[in-house]
């Protein structure tokens, strides 16, 4: 991802927007662009500086915030991968047990002479 890309994701990603792919492009980005992170930085700012004005929450701790959105982000995303990782194991699982009573069934026939 380039720096132009990140840039026009920040605002989405403030937002909650991306996509799950353009989230882990844009973090992957974001923790090796300091210029980026920067930029991030300064639009979560301003968001949560406006929305804790409309609010009047007195929370001022915007840093803290913001790593704290970051850290979501990375969760989901490992959620995410853990989805992933599962549904293959399962499918796995599902297909070897499909071949194992295919195969015993065949053995069944055969003691039984219906095959060959």
């Amino acid at each position: 991802m380039t720096c132009k890309e990140a840039e026009r994701l920040v605002i989405p990603y403030i937002n909650d927007e991306l996509t799950d792919e353009e989230l882990k492009e844009f973090l992957e980005h974001t923790q090796t662009c300091s210029d980026c992170m920067e930029e991030l930085e300064i639009y979560f700012t301003i968001e949560a500086g406006i929305m804790q004005l409309d609010s009047e929450t007195g929370n001022y701790n915007i840093k803290g915030a913001l790593d704290a959105a970051l850290e979501q982000s990375r969760q989901r995303l490992q959620f995410i991968q853990l989805i992933k990782i599962a549904r293959y194991a399962v499918s796995t699982v599902c297909v070897m047990a499909l071949v194992i009573t295919v195969l015993l069934q065949c053995r069944i026939w055969l003691q039984l002479g219906l095959l060959g």
